[in-house]
């Protein structure tokens, strides 16, 4: 991993993160269905940053130290994710990274749907880089504002109605700490754009 990841800002954003979720996660109670083991976020390709993806790469290494042989079967995984789907990616397949234009973001849509995340073990459910996973894993399933409305969690919020639904409603990363963090990271290693965990894990 490059020395410019910045682990100190990365944490404060990660302890930001936790904190919202911990509010959301009293206010929402048992509207709230996410539990260890449940995997419905984990299916299907999905966008992450390049501050992601440096987490990511960073707690692969971090886990290659503790348990080769998990770091290793995730790399396996990530790899054969990425031979199943170089042919349709909507980007470059080589570097990973995903095309910015309207036609490709279009394509993203129906791409890799049914394809499991590579960090997911397969035999327990659980998350191999949890601690280091993207924040869109950290903000799923409470209600958290995006250009269509409030999204939550098909699995949460059954029955809820909209006012409780609101009522819970989880602001992230308020001070734009995200993005300051990003804009780092991508000016110092020149790499701009999004990729998906699969391709960021097998390069």
């Amino acid at each position: 991993m490059p020395s410019c990841f910045p682990s100190r800002g990365d944490q404060k954003l990660i302890q930001i993160i936790d904190a919202a979720l911990a509010d959301t996660t009293r206010r929402s109670g048992d509207w709230l269905a996410c539990r260890p083991g449940c995997t419905q976020c984990c299916i299907g390709a999905f966008a992450i940053n390049q501050l992601d993806a440096a987490r990511l790469r960073t707690g692969l290494l971090k886990l290659h130290s503790q348990a080769p042989d998990r770091a290793a079967a995730i790399r396996q995984r990530a790899s054969d994710a990425v031979s199943r789907l170089s042919a349709t990616f909507p980007g470059d397949a080589i570097t990973g990274i995903l095309d910015e234009s309207e036609d490709s973001a279009r394509q993203f849509e129906d791409f890799a749907n049914h394809e499991p995340c590579p960090v997911l073990d397969p035999q327990t459910g659980l998350c191999e880089l949890y601690d280091s996973r993207p924040m869109t894993c950290r903000v799923f399933g409470p209600p958290v504002c995006s250009e269509d409305g409030l999204g939550v969690c098909e699995l949460c919020f059954n029955g809820a109605t909209d006012d409780q639904i609101a009522a819970c409603e989880m602001i992230p990363d308020p001070d734009q700490v995200e993005e300051r963090l990003l804009a780092k990271v991508e000016r110092t290693t020149g790499v701009h754009g999004n990729t998906t965990v699969a391709f960021c894990l097998a390069s």
